[in-house]
This record gives structure tokens, sequence and C-alpha cells, in this order.
């Protein structure tokens, strides 16, 4: 394996086979020790939270895969916190796709003069640019086809896909009685599949889950969702 990209959470490498090995780390996005999807920094290790948010993510992506909803997933070794998956092409220098069924979090703080915190959203999607020193800008479909860094039809695919793909993740969530108020995701372009695909992980950091009514760590949401307390 080539070792090709050392990253906040994960780092990547090339396979032989013309895939890539997803390597996780037990590190989450946060300021200050303080856990945040949102944020541009890692925030603090968790003891073993890469095993358990790979266990999170290969039930996602079986389930996606047996509902016909390509991804760039082929497999994954949760012990040895590894994912093996499809070449994809980013989008620019990185996009990161955010859905939003309740106002929490960098939403009020945009637009808290409007809304209220804990206010539902109807599966709000936007995007922002993977920028750790400009704070990850929002951009709007305009601007990302201005700058050429997708096509009209390429962003509204990516918006279906999130709404979709959100949906089963919440319906899931719902069934442990957990509630799902944001989420986080990651898309390319796969030349193999010819199309816009999700990649990256489906995992607990990278979304804000409450149940009756307070907010869930990750390593309890982990616990909570995987039947291992």
């Amino acid at each position: 394996m080539k070792k090709i990209y050392t990253g906040k959470t994960k780092d990547v490498f090339q396979l032989d086979n013309g895939h890539y090995m997803l390597a996780f780390k037990d590190t989450v996005t946060g300021e200050n020790g303080v856990f945040d999807p949102g944020a541009n920094t890692v925030g603090l290790e968790i003891d073993g939270i890469g095993v358990q948010n790979l266990k999170m993510s290969r039930f996602f992506f079986d389930l996606l895969q047996e509902k016909g909803i390509k991804t760039h997933y082929v497999n994954i070794d949760a012990e040895k916190g590894t994912m093996e998956v499809l070449p994809a092409v980013n989008f620019g220098k990185g996009l990161e796709v955010i859905c939003r069924l309740k106002a929490v979090g960098s939403f009020i703080r945009r637009y808290g003069d409007y809304i209220s915190a804990g206010a539902p959203l109807d599966f709000y999607v936007e995007m922002t640019l993977k920028n750790d020193e400009k704070g990850d800008p929002l951009i709007t479909k305009d601007g990302l086809t201005a700058l050429g860094i997708m096509t009209e039809e390429q962003y509204e695919s990516i918006k279906k896909q999130t709404q979709e793909i959100t949906r089963i993740v919440a319906e899931e969530f719902s069934k442990k009685g957990l509630e799902l108020y944001d989420i986080k995701f990651e898309f390319g372009y796969s030349k193999d599949l010819n199309q816009v695909i999700l990649i990256d992980e489906i995992a607990s950091g990278n979304m804000r889950v409450y149940k009756d009514g307070r907010y869930v760590d990750p390593v309890t949401l982990c616990k909570i969702f995987l039947d291992e307390q």
C-alpha cells in the first residue's frame, strides 16, 4: 500500500488493485475538547471510536446497497479499522454536504435571528468548501457551477441522494428511540460507475443525534445503535 493522504480522522492508502484503503483514527472533530461534527480541527481522541464508527458505517453501507444506492464502499474490516473503497474524484478541493432536520450548531449561529434552536427543518441541504483556514465557507449551487466545481445536474443528484440517504439513516435511528438532527456527507464522481456517489463514512463523528431531547455523544450513540451496552 502507498500512503497518499494524512487526514484529521483518517489516512488514505492506494491499493495494488486500483482501489483505496481508508484507515480510521480514534479522533473526532471539535474545539477545546468538545465534540463538534462541523469543526475544522481535531477536538479530542476517543479510544475505540474508529472501530465503532466503521461498524456503524458497514451497517449503513450494506443497507444502502440493498436499496440500490451506489456508494464507494467495497468492504470493511472493523477490527483493523479499515475500509476498502472504489476510486472517486473529489469536487474541487473537497466538498462537505450537510442535511439538517433540526436547527442546531452552526445553523443557529448563523440564522438564530430567524429561527429558534431545535426548530424543525425539512431535510435542508447546504454545502461547504473544505478549507480549514477559511472556516469551510458555505457555497450555493450558482457558486459551484460558476466556479466549475460541478454541473447543475451533479448538484441536483447530490442533493437528492443526500435527502434520500438522510431519510434512511433517520428511520434506522428512530427504531432505537434516537432522533437525527443533522448529518454530514461527502460525495465524489466515480469514473467506474459514471455517476456521483457517496464517499467517506456514515459515522457518529459526522452527525448530531438526540434521545429524549438530550444530545447523545459519539461513544454512547455507537453503543446504543450497535446494541453494545
